[in-house]
């Protein structure tokens, strides 16, 4: 059955790029375990398909679901989410600059000053909540603007399509991280974003059994020229991978739903936690984007931050205490992680910044899953003591 963009985001997201398989009739798209396929005759293939690096059916029927869901044209998907932003920078040369947003993940940060820094690619920090300072940092030389929304792990939110009248007014690209959000609850393209990032191990993945990353976009030039840089540096995700991430995304709005149903529970409960110095969370009244939150995303997702009262010590042995809220690196599985963005995920971050950022030792991330919110809340009162 063909699905449109005016059917439900469940019906999209179980039947988008899909269809029984024609040989067989089997209801799940086959994992076609292959390097490369025959050809009729030499340079005479069969459909678009020659080697496994520069399309495979599996691959292919992922990333059209995933190109639906974001309200997108086109797909592409990756071995990581890091693999996906580095082909993104490749689409500049020596000299350009890119607008970063100041509170991003670690890993992100990381490659853009570390990696692509060295090629001549200039890295200017910005907070993307601030317009004002966004067109201040314009130049003629600035060719991207790299953002997310909800940020990591501070959790700001930016006014996409604000930042989106200023890239076009400039005639600069913007791509949009939205792992955080996922396409069910945000959705950057109809915000006037030119291409939507994720990191498809985290909530699309959401049963941390798989890497992966994944472009989208409408704009045809720019499919061709990320389609290339896919092919020519081919990091591509394996097979298996992309059949895992294919089943995923079929519970993708019903696990989206009961994570943001307990964050909020536990973000409110944590927010009156006399242990607990302070709470982020875009869906409480106290978040200081709270309203363009409500304004840009229908629900407000599955991570909090918070800062609680004490320093290292205090949250290292929070962290020692949790029973369900697992003591791990990454996000958005079905089950609840806690981590420490200091020591952890953000540690490659300069501590300079930071500090200026708010990552401090007294901040613990939370990655609220989908078991019975009872039983994290308690897990969280008793850890904290």
């Amino acid at each position: 059955m063909q699905v449109s963009k005016n059917h439900a985001f469940g019906t999209r997201a179980i039947h988008a790029g899909q269809r029984p398989d024609p040989t067989t009739g089997a209801i799940m798209t086959p994992i076609y375990q292959t390097s490369t396929y025959v050809q009729q005759s030499p340079g005479k293939i069969i459909g678009e398909y020659d080697y496994s690096r520069a399309a495979n059916p599996t691959r292919a029927a992922l990333e059209a679901n995933l190109a639906d869901l974001e309200g997108g044209k086109f797909g592409l998907c990756f071995s990581s989410g890091v693999a996906a932003t580095g082909v993104v920078l490749h689409l500049l040369s020596t000299g350009d600059k890119v607008l970063l947003g100041d509170d991003v993940y670690g890993g992100t940060n990381r490659l853009f000053h570390r990696v692509f820094g060295q090629l001549g690619i200039e890295t200017v920090l910005v907070d993307m909540t601030d317009l004002d300072a966004v067109k201040a940092a314009m130049d003629d030389k600035v060719k991207l603007i790299w953002l997310e929304t909800p940020t990591n792990p501070t959790l700001k939110i930016t006014d996409i399509k604000a930042v989106a009248e200023i890239a076009k007014a400039n005639d600069v690209i913007l791509a949009v991280d939205n792992t955080f959000a996922t396409p069910y609850l945000q959705n950057p393209l109809a915000l006037g974003a030119d291409i939507v990032c994720h990191s498809t191990t985290k909530y699309i993945g959401g049963h941390s059994d798989s890497i992966g990353g994944a472009l989208i976009t409408n704009d045809p030039d720019l499919h061709q020229r990320l389609k290339f840089i896919q092919l020519s540096e081919g990091a591509v995700p394996g097979i298996m991978e992309c059949f895992l991430l294919l089943r995923s995304t079929k519970t993708l709005h019903v696990r989206m739903q009961r994570h943001c149903e307990n964050a909020m529970k536990v973000a409110k409960h944590l927010e009156a936690h006399p242990k607990v110095e302070s709470v982020i969370y875009p869906g409480l009244e106290s978040h200081p984007q709270h309203e363009l939150a409500k304004a840009q995303m229908p629900g407000f997702g599955g991570m909090i931050t918070i800062y609680i009262k004490g320093g290292l010590e205090e949250s290292r042995s929070m962290l020692e205490k949790t029973r369900f809220f697992a003591c791990a690196e990454s996000l958005g599985g079905v089950e609840s992680l806690i981590e420490h963005p200091a020591i952890m995920t953000h540690a490659s971050v300069p501590a300079d910044q930071r500090a200026k950022l708010g990552i401090s030792d007294n901040l613990v991330r939370l990655s609220v899953g989908i078991e019975g919110v009872e039983d994290l809340i308690a897990d969280l009162d008793q850890a904290l003591g």
